[in-house]
């Protein structure tokens, strides 16, 4: 369990939250971290290589020369896979599926533990989507700042819901990433220096991914 101050739009202590999260055991913790994470980036992973096999490659619909009589080797087509510019045997196909299966409950078990494992780099905030009139992401950058991100760290910014000036404001910044919380992902929480939730965000987190589910 590790206790959170939550600060207001200005940076200053406006009380505080619990991050108790179900996690794994200290033995499976990092297999299970680990399992999810080479899940996420094998899902996203395309086939993009593609060879042509002696159907697909261009030409070779005559037969070269003629099957007795020359000396030379039978030929049926120029695009023989032994022949040059010819088909590939047994090459890449972009048919090939990457993607990894992983039960719900060990997926949730990943993101509760990886989130608690970054519990020292977790700032909490309270929503601030009123304090963005209009989508500047100059006040979102000064904001992280009094925060206590720096310049050259990278944050994780989770909100409860998508709001419209909010996300145009961040999406601006190189170094900053803005997810919902129903949209959690290990690589986003290991993948940067720090994590900034809104309190609303954190009550969300225990909502859906609880352990009860």
């Amino acid at each position: 369990m590790a206790t959170c101050t939550i600060k207001d739009w200005q940076g200053e202590a406006a009380g505080e939250t619990e991050l108790d999260l179900a996690v794994a055991s200290a033995e499976s913790a990092n297999h299970i971290v680990y399992l999810a994470l080479r899940r996420q980036m094998a899902n996203r992973r395309q086939a993009n290589a593609h060879s042509k096999t002696r159907a697909e490659v261009r030409g070779g619909g005559r037969k070269p020369w003629r099957q007795k009589g020359t000396g030379r080797a039978r030929a049926g087509s120029i695009r023989s896979p032994l022949w040059r510019k010819g088909g590939v045997i047994f090459g890449p196909r972009n048919e090939r599926n990457y993607s990894l299966n992983m039960n719900r409950k060990e997926r949730r078990l990943a993101l509760r533990t990886a989130l608690q494992s970054r519990s020292d780099d977790l700032i909490v905030v309270e929503d601030f989507s009123d304090k963005l009139a209009q989508p500047k992401t100059k006040e979102v950058v000064q904001a992280l700042e009094r925060w206590g991100v720096g310049r050259d760290q990278s944050a994780l910014i989770i909100v409860a819901e998508k709001d419209e000036n909010v996300y145009r404001a961040a999406r601006n910044i190189a170094r900053a990433k803005l997810i919902t919380a129903n949209n959690l992902n290990v690589f986003d929480l290991l993948n940067v220096d720090w994590i900034v939730a809104t309190a609303p965000a954190l009550d969300r987190i225990r909502e859906v991914y609880s352990d009860s589910k």
